[in-house]
């Protein structure tokens, strides 16, 4: 590993780590929310990463596990009452709703992904694009779940019996995870797989010719890909405790996808970058001008442009190149 990128990582979690203290010396328990945001996107981007930027798959509907992911939770948040009769962890305990709401997305990943993958190209887009807002759709007509007005948690979940509902805990849980994640995409792309992986990318017909089912590599990689997006949606419907549709639209794929494109694709380390920049801008020029919008899309087109390898090929280099 470089080691200009281990300083990276290094400066980078532990500037995560610091934020909860920064937050309370300074009286603004908004940054923390800010803060858990950033964890929580840059897990959904660095999934998407995986598939776009070590497999060549460019989906469109990657949105479509996160909300897989948020719906897993609040569904089962909804009925928590009902379920307590069974036992009270069945309904909120994160360490059994977290891990259903992973295999939903996973499962839905193996499903669009085995249609999916039989096309390349435009086609894989468009069909990818297609089934996420299908599910979208979907999402809007589940009137007894709040329909298109969404659905609000009873509270977050538990973490074996203790509550998340202080936002320092919830902060440090993201946190956790999203270092746990990053570490196992690290060893995942570093490995035998992740080398198929981006032969895959490089060229599929050699990589064929070698005797790799390159089908059922980018499925596998795809699902795990999904997976991790219907963590940070289960993350996602936890802090806000509300779930809606719109997180299953076009705009969060792009939005994901913009990520992963800021930061730098193919690195892991860019999505993250690419979610802190994103976010902040965000939030930043929101609070300077009602009309942040048109501001952020200029800055996002320069900084596009300026950094050909993202922020972290930026970061990694001292320049563009």
């Amino acid at each position: 590993m470089h080691k200009r990128h281990l300083l990276l990582i290094v400066i980078l979690f532990t500037l995560f780590a610091g934020l909860p203290g920064v937050a309370a010396v300074m009286d603004q328990p908004y940054l923390l929310t800010i803060g858990t945001k950033i964890l929580i996107s840059a897990i959904a981007a660095v999934s998407l990463d995986l598939i776009l930027g070590y497999g060549g798959m460019i989906s469109f509907g990657h949105a479509a596990f996160l909300g897989v992911g948020a719906y897993a939770v609040g569904i089962l948040s909804f009925h928590a009452p009902g379920l307590a009769a069974v036992g009270w962890f069945y309904g909120r305990e994160a360490l059994i709703v977290w891990p259903v709401a992973i295999l939903c997305s996973a499962v839905i990943a193996l499903i669009i992904g085995a249609l999916s993958l039989r096309t390349s190209g435009v086609h894989f887009i468009m069909i990818t694009l297609a089934f996420a807002q299908m599910l979208y759709f979907i999402a809007i007509s589940l009137e007894p779940y709040g329909g298109d007005d969404g659905l609000s948690l009873v509270g977050r979940s538990r973490l074996a019996g203790f509550s998340l509902s202080d936002d320092r805990n919830f902060y440090y849980v993201c946190l956790l995870l999203l270092t746990a994640f990053f570490w196992l995409c690290q060893k995942m792309v570093s490995s035998r797989f992740g080398y198929v992986i981006r032969g895959i990318k490089q060229n599929p017909l050699r990589m064929k010719a070698l005797g790799f089912p390159i089908y059922r590599y980018q499925l596998v990689c795809f699902a795990i890909a999904g997976a991790g997006a219907g963590l940070a949606g289960a993350l996602s419907a936890n802090q806000s405790e509300f779930v809606s549709p719109d997180l299953l639209h076009w705009s969060k794929s792009g939005e994901i996808m913009i990520m992963v494109i800021l930061g730098g694709i193919g690195t892991l380390l860019g999505p993250v970058l690419g979610s802190i920049t994103l976010i902040g801008l965000e939030e930043g020029l929101a609070l300077l001008t009602p009309h942040w919008m048109v501001f952020l899309g200029v800055i996002l087109v320069a900084m596009v442009l300026s950094f050909r390898h993202g922020i972290y090929g930026l970061l990694m280099r001292g320049r563009d190149g």
